[in-house]
């Protein structure tokens, strides 16, 4: 076990994947669906490609802002025959791409809720190469299909977990000013 002296401790560094994980969770803050804020982030060589959110098409009315999905429903999940208005997190980071010239082939996706067949199919036409995610949604037939395609080799799936220690750094650099001086004491060995 590696010694950690206690101001390594106090500054450690979130992995890689638990990095790109809170971006899509802050992500998921623009969302203006009612049912799912989804939050998702494309990325290619560790650095950010492009970020989606689900919500309404662009130029239409946002759920939150009408305050229902359709009238007399106050969220999408509350019909079983109306579809969603919303354009899924995965799909809408892909189109950010697509829409400034930005390649997806090779790339990694992290998503705060695993992607539906849909934006799967979406993902694995798009280039991406694994899925990373923090909350399971596919079960069932949906999973058999989910993998079928891990099978194939089309995609790699991971489901990563945010540790409370990461995210509770992550919310005092959220709620206090990140750039000002840092009372640190250095010893120096003469």
């Amino acid at each position: 076990m590696q010694n950690i002296s206690p101001v390594e401790e106090r500054h450690q560094r979130p992995t890689w994947d638990e990095y790109f994980l809170m971006l899509a969770k802050l992500t998921a803050t623009r969302s203006t669906c009612l049912a799912f804020p989804v939050g998702a982030v494309i990325v290619k060589n560790k650095q950010v490609v492009a970020t989606g959110y689900n919500g309404s098409p662009s130029g239409s009315a946002h759920c939150t802002a009408q305050g229902y999905c359709y009238p007399g429903l106050s969220s999408c999940d509350a019909s079983k025959t109306l579809p969603s208005r919303a354009v899924h997190a995965e799909a809408n980071a892909i189109a950010q791409a697509a829409k400034h010239g930005t390649s997806t082939d090779g790339a990694s996706i992290y998503v705060t809720l695993e992607p539906c067949l849909s934006c799967l199919k979406l993902i694995i036409s798009a280039g991406i190469q694994e899925v990373f995610y923090e909350t399971s949604f596919n079960g069932g037939e949906n999973a058999l299909v989910r993998d079928t395609f891990i099978n194939e080799g089309l995609v790699t799936f991971k489901q990563i977990e945010l540790p409370e220690a990461t995210a509770q750094q992550a919310a005092q650099f959220l709620l206090n000013p990140t750039s000002v001086a840092r009372a640190v004491r250095c010893v120096y060995e003469v």
